[in-house]
């Protein structure tokens, strides 16, 4: 089948490679235009687009699909199916119904529960006890198009979005091309009108830790922001960004002031228990285990964190 692929982000990178294990054709790559980030502020590309670099794929990476120009390159390609997996830019009609079968997308929630950019750090961070992936047809509205196959998964109390995202990257590539096999039967469900939720992008103020919060809380903010943003907290005025942890809620916290380590090797007091950190990182450092940080960083107990 003749695909257009349509993303940016590692999360799309199994999708990619598994269309093309599958032996299905990506006759051209859309992805987000190459930005300036990082240190130095150098030019860099998506891992979608430099993975159809090593393929050799046609790439393309327009700002919009506003322009006449833009959309007749799209439609001159004569696709069989678009495939779309974060890839980030809004996709006018003209565009989603192009190619004969139309367009369908990797959406990492239960849908109609977190439409949106980040479904799931949205996810982690309100505490779900499950996830999973649907395959949607899309349509012109945010996230809500009818869904033709959708599949389960627990979040588990370990999990990160790093974690959780790789479990479901794998998920939808496979559930993705299942879906393809049986294009010409598939039954698109209409999504419930209950229970709807919108995942906003991730704000980086939501990143600042109170200490003051509920341990449970602060546990799935540092587990939902890791490994970007990044939860961060001021230790004698350096940022440290946490970026995993086990809650303790044994901990004996009633007259310690919040923030504060009570605890070796780094066991943080909160609102109702404590946090034992696993990973850590300092500005423009690697992230370390918590032994790894404390041997370069020694952090006393009775220490505080704000």
């Amino acid at each position: 089948m003749k695909i257009v692929f349509l993303g940016s982000s590692d999360f799309s990178i199994p999708t990619f490679k598994k269309l093309i294990e599958a032996g299905h054709e990506i006759v051209c790559v859309y992805s987000q235009p190459p930005r300036r980030s990082g240190r130095g502020k150098r030019v860099n590309e998506t891992p979608v687009h430099e993975l159809a670099l090593k393929y050799g794929i046609p790439i393309r990476t327009p700002e919009s699909f506003k322009s006449d120009e833009d959309k007749s390159k799209f439609f001159n390609i004569n696709a069989d199916l678009s495939v779309v997996v974060a890839y980030g830019l809004i996709l006018p009609p003209e565009i989603l119904e192009a190619p004969k079968y139309g367009s369908l997308n990797v959406h990492a929630s239960i849908l109609p529960k977190w439409r949106g950019a980040a479904p799931v750090h949205r996810a982690i961070m309100s505490g779900e006890s499950e996830t999973g992936v649907c395959i949607m047809k899309m349509d012109i509205g945010l996230d809500t198009g009818p869904v033709v196959a959708k599949e389960i998964i627990s979040i588990e109390p370990h999990d990160t979005t790093s974690s959780l995202s790789e479990r479901l990257a794998a998920l939808g590539a496979t559930l993705l091309v299942e879906s393809i096999k049986k294009i010409d039967h598939l039954l698109p469900k209409p999504q419930s009108s209950n229970e709807i939720s919108y995942a906003k992008k991730i704000d980086k103020q939501e990143a600042k830790i109170d200490w003051a919060l509920d341990f449970q809380k602060i546990g799935r903010q540092i587990r939902a922001l890791s490994r970007f943003p990044g939860a961060w907290s001021y230790y004698n005025g350096e940022r440290i960004k946490f970026l995993n942890v086990r809650t303790v809620s044994s901990a004996s916290v009633d007259s310690v002031k919040p923030g504060t380590v009570i605890k070796a090797p780094l066991v943080i007091a909160c609102k109702g228990g404590a946090l034992e950190i696993d990973s850590l990182q300092r500005p423009g450092k690697s992230i370390q285990t918590v032994d790894e940080f404390l041997r370069g960083f020694p952090i006393e107990i009775g220490s505080v964190f704000n």
